[in-house]
């Protein structure tokens, strides 16, 4: 009996020794968005239920608000993976919606559609001359440039707002659906699957990981690192452009302050999502889940009637705990 006895506590060692290791190797940072995903809805399923939470009208505005966000998101996962940062994609936004709005006016759509568009990629591909070719950090830079073209869309309608009403576009953009699904879910997915694959299944998508991991490494290996650096910014101003298009589709206007609420959002987002703050590592799918966390939050704590600043602390404390664990991580 003795025997069989320390047989047992020699197993339960065992045992608990193979656990023990696995939760060390297990990558937190790979799944907390899905479980803090998990336990906010569930927390506010259960205290928000008879508050219309749950109803279909309320879930299927948060993902039609978070749609812009998400889409920012992709791009900020391009840039920090490769190193980088991104802080100017809420002036990209108002800038591009802006100027698709006031050559709309007296142009067919298209035109507006690519102008906006043109505008987010030139502002993008701004920043990714100064930072590639230039030499200067990317933070800087895009700091400069957010306070530039926010000055820029102040300017162009003298801080007046600019009434979008070509239904095409606006149903595009907007209001409109294909099948029973809204645009702004198909544009969502869209963004989604094809950042997924170019990040994750191209020779692009190895070397931005490449370079934000190891930039020396990366350029002896003969990645062209410059390059890299010009064309994630330029991705990350196009991501914005298309954002402001959709942001003035919604809402069928455009206005200076479209984006300036988004920063710490966006950034909550692709943090939480899994995404390094020192480069090497991203996730699309991940960051288009912490949008949905942050846009979820950000309705659960307005229906339980918290003022704004509530839900800006409530947002930087996601911010430190993510960078807490990204950190934690990167260091283990």
């Amino acid at each position: 009996m003795a025997r069989i006895s320390l047989r047992s506590n020699t197993n339960d060692g065992s045992e608990l020794t193979q656990i023990r290791s696995f939760l060390t190797k297990l990558d937190v940072q790979k799944y907390v968005v899905y479980l803090g995903f998990l336990a906010i809805f569930l927390f506010f399923a259960a205290t928000l239920h008879d508050d219309g939470f749950l109803s279909t009208r309320n879930l299927s505005n948060i993902v039609l608000q978070t749609a812009p966000a998400t889409i920012m998101a992709i791009g900020l996962v391009f840039a920090l993976s490769a190193g980088e940062i991104d802080i100017s994609f809420g002036s990209i936004v108002a800038v591009s919606a802006l100027v698709a709005a006031m050559v709309m006016r007296g142009q067919p759509a298209l035109f507006g559609i690519l102008a906006g568009l043109g505008a987010g990629i030139a502002i993008g591909a701004l920043n990714g001359v100064f930072v590639a070719f230039l030499g200067l950090p990317s933070f800087l830079v895009t700091l400069a440039t957010l306070g530039l073209f926010a000055g820029v869309a102040r300017s162009l309608t003298n801080l007046q707002s600019v009434p979008v009403l070509n239904d095409f576009f606006t149903e595009f953009f907007g209001s409109g659906s294909v099948a029973g699904i809204p645009s702004l879910v198909i544009w969502t997915l869209a963004a989604v699957i094809a950042g997924h694959l170019v990040f994750r299944e191209t020779r692009f998508g190895a070397h931005v990981i490449a370079t934000g991991d190891n930039p020396n490494a990366a350029q002896v290996s003969g990645i062209r690192v410059p390059r890299i650096r010009f064309l994630v910014l330029t991705i990350s101003g196009a991501c914005a452009g298309l954002a402001g298009l959709l942001y003035a589709g919604r809402l069928q206007a455009a206005k200076y302050t479209l984006g300036e609420s988004d920063l710490m959002t966006v950034i909550a987002a692709v943090i939480v999502g899994g995404t390094a703050l020192t480069g090497g590592r991203g996730s699309i799918v991940g960051a288009c889940v912490g949008s949905l966390l942050m846009g979820m939050l950000n309705n659960g704590l307005i229906l339980m009637g918290l003022s704004v600043s509530g839900q800006m602390i409530a947002r930087g404390l996601i911010i430190l705990f993510a960078v807490a664990v990204s950190l934690r991580e990167f260091n283990r």
